[in-house]
């Protein structure tokens, strides 16, 4: 089996190429240039170097390839709607136009914000309603999302989506930001005294979802949620990730004021290409309960959660204490 990965080097797309080379896949991977790619170089075929924003670079991106995994993404909290909407929904037409015709199946990783963020997502299933809600970047998941589907008779193995929850693993926003933000002199407040679930999914879990979406035949034109069943409140996760650190979250802010001061700073700051202490997006994740119902991707791909939380968070203290050490 041949793969195209774009987002290769990111958190998700190191340890997809690693895991489809494990399993005797050839894999070519999209590398932005000047991107350094050392560390997926013994687990892919190809390195193609080419951008999403640039049509040209994806010249014969999907040449002889069964499955396309997108997964390159503006992926942070902060941002002007433009340079969202241009990675997010522009980047995957781009990728798209490239591989229709070209591949077997697309397979694009969405988020689970897309749903719609500001309310509990907890139990939410894939056929409930989506809608948006301002957030750019939630905004601009669901617009690609379509996007993707009204692409699904351009590939003769059709296209799936998969939505992951919050991500967790080395590189990911949950472990770097965070580490960043608890060793800066503002640390990391709680919402809502982290008495919400966490949400949290596992790389490597993610990973072996993103896949079977690859290449069951169930897969084809559905959309799939993927989220652990740890049970983890943000209190224990970011108490946990902290002490790695020495350190530990710092007050709690009520969701609503949460919110509406995101909102008041998203607007301030984000003119001024400056990050603000505190968006909408990061309200939503840390403020709502976004355990969302997995039964669709258990019944049809047969995924279920194989690492555990504590085999997760080891992983991660092994990556923090190399990266975030002294």
């Amino acid at each position: 089996m041949r793969a195209v990965v774009t987002g290769a080097t990111g958190c998700i797309g190191r340890v997809l190429c690693r895991e489809l080379s494990a399993r005797g896949w050839q894999v070519r991977a999209l590398v932005r240039p000047g991107r350094a790619h050392t560390h997926i170089a013994e687990s892919v075929a190809e390195i193609r170097t080419g951008d999403i924003l640039v049509p040209s670079s994806l010249d014969g991106l999907a040449d002889g390839a069964d499955v396309v995994f997108h997964l390159a993404a503006r992926v942070t909290d902060h941002g002007s709607r433009r340079r969202f909407h241009a990675a997010i929904v522009g980047g995957t037409r781009n990728v798209l136009r490239a591989t229709a015709g070209r591949a077997g199946r697309f397979v694009q990783v969405s988020s689970t914000t897309a749903c719609g963020v500001g309310s509990h997502l907890r139990g939410r299933k894939e056929e409930d309603p989506c809608s948006k809600s301002g957030v750019p970047y939630s905004d601009a998941k669901l617009e690609a999302e379509a996007l993707v589907g009204s692409h699904g008779d351009r590939f003769p193995g059709s296209v799936a989506i998969v939505r992951p929850s919050n991500v967790l693993g080395p590189g990911s926003p949950y472990v770097d930001e965070v580490c960043r933000r608890l060793l800066s002199p503002l640390g990391v407040p709680l919402i809502d005294g982290g008495r919400h679930d966490a949400s949290l999914v596992c790389v490597d879990n993610l990973v072996d979802a993103i896949i079977r979406a690859g290449t069951c035949p169930e897969a084809a034109g559905r959309i799939y949620h993927v989220c652990d069943d740890w049970q983890v409140s943000w209190k224990r996760y970011l108490t946990d990730l902290a002490a790695l650190l020495g350190k530990a979250p710092r007050g709690t802010i009520p969701f609503r004021p949460a919110w509406v001061i995101g909102h008041v700073l998203e607007r301030v700051c984000t003119p001024l290409g400056l990050r603000p202490p505190v968006t909408r997006l990061a309200a939503h994740i840390m403020g709502r309960d976004n355990h969302v119902d997995t039964s669709k991707a258990q019944t049809e791909l047969g995924w279920r959660t194989r690492v555990s939380y504590a085999e997760a968070m080891q992983q991660v203290g092994r990556y923090v204490n190399r990266t975030f050490s002294g």
